[in-house]
């Protein structure tokens, strides 16, 4: 382990060094983030998901500093060149842009400028103006004349391109120049000239400039897309004369003709040689941080998502809507298995429309019916005012569910593998009914990027998104657990150290063997070693199992420690959990060893007392308003419920139920100030909203929540009807720390030239 890694990132997180060895030791010993976030907190201090995926991140950047540097030694060492004070300054070094300014002298270079003018014999000039003694290069320049070099003006040329390659060589320059560009460059774009109309969208930065250091991320990457797509030109850099005055300063240290010669090379090495550099280092910089940006945006929107309230194991009915060609109706049992399928025209002013309605009396009476999920898109809201009036009998909630990614499922490989004997049509309705059920075992067979939540998805680093995201998906899926017997091999590959392969090999034991009894079981499935079990078994559930643990997130390497817990208060294991003045006679500091400490008993307690709680949030009904359809039918000043659908930096999209998402602008989202938006709204919240402005023919819709009083933010929104889950409310997740925009994403190099 290197002690120079655990030193940078103990400091740069501001956790003890024992903290991040110990963490980095998990880490590679093969332990996954979940597994120890929830089961090793004594070894890591309690550190969390973030915090140990920030550990791992780290450790992987400084690894590759570490190659770069032991390259750049190696380099610079083969061509004889390397000094004690450059070995200490490279071995010292930890951030890439330094490791790259200081190795830059000793580049290979390819032909440049300078390199031919030093091989038509020039360097000596070169030195000699540099120096800047010499009064009279013009005369100097004389003795330089060759075969390959005409005239003493040509060879002056010469000696300035030799010296703009060593003032941009210059590591203390470049970091002056940094510094310059960090508190003072402003990105400014101009549309290409004939290309306004064709590029009207981008309108807004046709004619724009703003210092990068205030500059949000989303306009950077709007104006880096802008510019892709060949509509606008863009550029980053501060105030030329300030750039050529500190040149000077630090080259002109004369006032003769040689003095000249040195500021020339400083104006032509600014703006042939560094302006360019810094500006393509400035620009990855702003692209990177606002990549990063727009990545936790979309997580956390993710996140969300995915942790969004479940209706939980109960029969449904499912309505994909459509016009001309009828909704596709599906009937799902408990665990979502399709038990019946067919087509209705409720829409049709016509006997089709009777014949719907008895079609779903009758499936609610045959299947159980507890539910009915309509999907929100073209026709949701007709198929869905229609379902409402049907006297079924019985109460049955009628569920608005966001069908994004829907038709991205059901045109997949995974959907074709599950019904085989249907088309994409059954598909997509049986994908808007499961989602119902519980939409964290349906939406992760979906690929993130399609699930409609992101913020210039297709912009961002496509690596650094998908990590994210995975990671995203692994957190959830296993904050929540796994039912061992009904989970399907997409929802078990995320579940901590299974994957992919392992997750199919357990659906293929059940099938063979039936469903598990006990968790050791998972030890007699092909390949699964005891490092595998010892990752994941905590996170899968077992309903009704041998052993009532097993239904819980205690992990089996405690339960011991349980059963000793229960026969001191000489009962059974079930009885502990059971009984909650049994569990109140438990002192946990009797039971302080030097592998279980408070930490972890405190856990096993809160486990014992609600085991196999869901942290979800319950499930609300949810209404529109009454006559809003579309876009025609808003008025300015109107009050209406909505639906949180998507967060950006910028603000929140709500939907009214008119079939085009309205924007609350993040200045309109609470009456005091916030600087991110999670701060007044989490995804699926439903929130009272006023309508600022309706423009059909951009389709836009401006909306306001100040002076509303919004629910609390959550998922399931508040003071609405609730359908209540198995096993009553669980805790809720606790509120994401703030977002970090361009600005703040400078401050490290801030901090440095300050």
């Amino acid at each position: 382990m290197n002690s120079k890694h655990i030193a940078l990132i103990s400091g740069e997180l501001n956790i003890s060094a024992r903290q991040a060895e110990n963490t980095m030791n998990l880490l590679a010993e093969g332990s996954t983030v979940p597994f120890i976030s929830r089961y090793r907190k004594e070894v890591t201090g309690s550190l969390d998901e973030v915090q140990i995926g920030k550990i791992e991140d780290l450790q992987k950047r400084y690894k590759e500093v570490d190659e770069r540097r032991a390259f750049i030694i190696k380099t610079i060492t083969d061509q004889e060149k390397m000094t004690p004070e450059l070995l200490d300054k490279l071995e010292n070094t930890w951030a890439l842009t330094e490791l790259e300014d200081i190795y830059l002298p000793y580049k290979p270079k390819r032909k440049t400028r300078g390199t031919q003018a030093i091989e038509k014999g020039l360097e000596p000039l070169a030195k000699l103006i540099f120096e800047q003694q010499e009064h009279a290069p013009q005369s100097a320049a004389e003795q330089f004349l060759n075969e390959q070099v005409a005239s003493t003006e040509e060879a002056l040329k010469g000696a300035r391109d030799i010296m703009a390659e060593w003032i941009n060589e210059n590591a203390e320059l470049r970091d002056k120049l940094r510094k310059l560009f960090t508190h003072t460059a402003v990105l400014t774009s101009k549309v290409i000239e004939g290309k306004e109309e064709e590029g009207s969208k981008y309108k807004d930065y046709f004619d724009f400039s703003e210092e990068i250091s205030a500059i949000p991320s989303h306009r950077i990457l709007a104006i880096l897309r802008g510019e892709s797509e060949g509509f606008l030109y863009a550029t980053i850099s501060p105030a030329e004369e300030e750039a050529t005055s500190i040149i000077d300063k630090q080259f002109v240290t004369g006032n003769n003709a040689s003095s000249e010669q040195v500021k020339k090379a400083g104006a032509d090495s600014y703006k042939r040689l560094l302006r360019p550099s810094l500006e393509n280092e400035f620009r990855a910089l702003g692209k990177e941080h606002a990549d990063a940006e727009a990545i936790e945006v979309f997580a956390e929107n993710l996140r969300q998502l995915l942790l969004a309230a479940p209706l939980g194991p109960k029969a449904v009915i499912a309505i994909d809507p459509g016009y001309r060609t009828g909704c596709k109706v599906v009937a799902l049992d408990d665990q979502g298995n399709m038990l019946d399928n067919d087509v209705i025209y409720p829409l049709e002013k016509n006997y089709k429309r009777d014949d719907a309605e008895a079609l779903l009396r009758r499936w609610v009476e045959r299947y159980d019916t507890a539910a009915i999920a309509v999907g929100n898109g073209t026709a949701g809201r007709e198929t869905e005012e229609f379902v409402k009036k049907i006297d079924f009998g019985k109460k049955i909630n009628v569920f608005m569910v966001n069908e994004s990614g829907a038709s991205v499922y059901s045109a997949s490989e995974v959907a074709r593998e599950e019904f085989p004997d249907f088309d994409v049509t059954v598909r997509g309705a049986v994908s808007i009914g499961r989602r119902l059920i519980d939409p964290l075992a349906e939406l992760v067979k979906i690929d993130p990027k399609a699930i409609g939540v992101g913020q210039y998805q297709h912009d961002v680093n496509q690596s650094s998104l998908k990590q994210s995201l995975d990671r995203v998906v692994v957190s959830c899926v296993n904050n929540v657990g796994v039912n061992l017997n009904t989970a399907s091999k997409h929802l078990l590959a995320y579940v901590s150290g299974l994957g992919p392969s392992l997750a199919e090999n357990i659906v293929k034991y059940r099938k063979e063997n039936g469903a598990f009894k006990n968790r050791l079981q998972l030890k007699k499935v092909t390949r699964l070693g005891e490092k595998a079990f010892e990752q994941c078994a905590g996170f899968l559930r077992i309903e009704n199992g041998d052993n009532p643990l097993d239904n819980s997130a205690v992990h089996p390497e405690r339960y011991s420690l349980i059963e000793n817990m229960a026969a001191k208060q000489q009962c059974t294991v079930q009885d502990l959990i059971a009984k909650e003045d049994l569990r109140k006679k438990i002192n946990p500091k009797e039971y302080v060893s030097e592998e279980v400490g408070l930490l972890t008993l405190e856990d096993i307690l809160k486990e014992l007392d609600k085991p196999s709680r869901d942290p979800r949030d319950e499930i609300a009904i949810f209404e529109y308003a009454e006559g809003i359809r579309t876009m025609e039918d808003l008025k300015v000043g109107m009050t209406l419920p909505g639906v949180v659908t998507n967060i950006t930096n910028f603000g929140a999209f709500v939907d009214i139920g008119v079939k085009q998402d309205g924007l609350v602008h993040i200045s309109h989202l609470s009456n005091k100030f916030i600087s991110n938006p999670n701060e007044a709204v989490k995804l699926n919240q439903k929130v009272t909203v006023t309508v600022l402005e309706v423009d059909p023919s951009r389709k836009r819709i401006s909306l306001s929540m100040k002076d509303n009083e919004a629910p609390a933010a959550s998922g399931g929104g508040g003071g609405q009807r609730k359908e209540r889950r198995d096993g009553g409310k669980p805790a809720k997740q606790g509120a994401p720390a703030p977002l970090n925009d361009f600005q703040a994403k400078l401050a490290e190099l801030k901090k440095k030239f300050n």
